[in-house]
């Protein structure tokens, strides 16, 4: 387990790195796309989302809390939101755009305030990645 200090301009820098950034989004997408179609369908973004358990940490929904139609309502308006082209799936550009605005949202949200996050050393999540970037300039 490790623990990375990030600010803003953290996670700014990390999505400018274009190739960096889209290598990231890329490598996340991919492990994604559990049936390897192209485009991640609705149950293959709940699956991410309910293993990540990012609605039920982030949110403030208790799993134990919701009824499994709130949650569904919920994961059908994240897709929703990812699917920009609304085709009923969302391809790596669609991925990538609103990962892009969701990092630019987290890095408004933090600002110049720095967050200490403990990890394990195998997380591969966005944030730990824009740090290990940064780390990574400074060697």
């Amino acid at each position: 387990m490790g623990v990375v200090i990030i600010d803003g301009s953290t996670i700014r820098a990390f999505v400018s790195d274009e190739e960096q950034f889209k290598k990231s989004v890329d490598e996340r997408f991919t492990a994604l796309d559990l049936n390897g179609d192209g485009v991640l369908s609705r149950s293959e973004l709940r699956k991410a989302f309910e293993t990540f358990r990012l609605v039920e940490i982030h949110f403030g929904v208790d799993g134990a809390g919701a009824t499994p139609e709130e949650l569904t309502k919920l994961y059908d308006s994240i897709f929703e939101k990812f699917d920009c082209d609304k085709n009923g799936t969302i391809d790596r550009e669609e991925f990538k755009s609103e990962m892009k605005k969701i990092m630019l949202a987290i890095a408004d949200g933090l600002g110049s305030c720095p967050i200490q996050m403990a990890l394990e050393d195998d997380d591969q999540n966005f944030l730990k990645q824009a740090a290990d970037l940064e780390a990574s300039k400074i060697q």
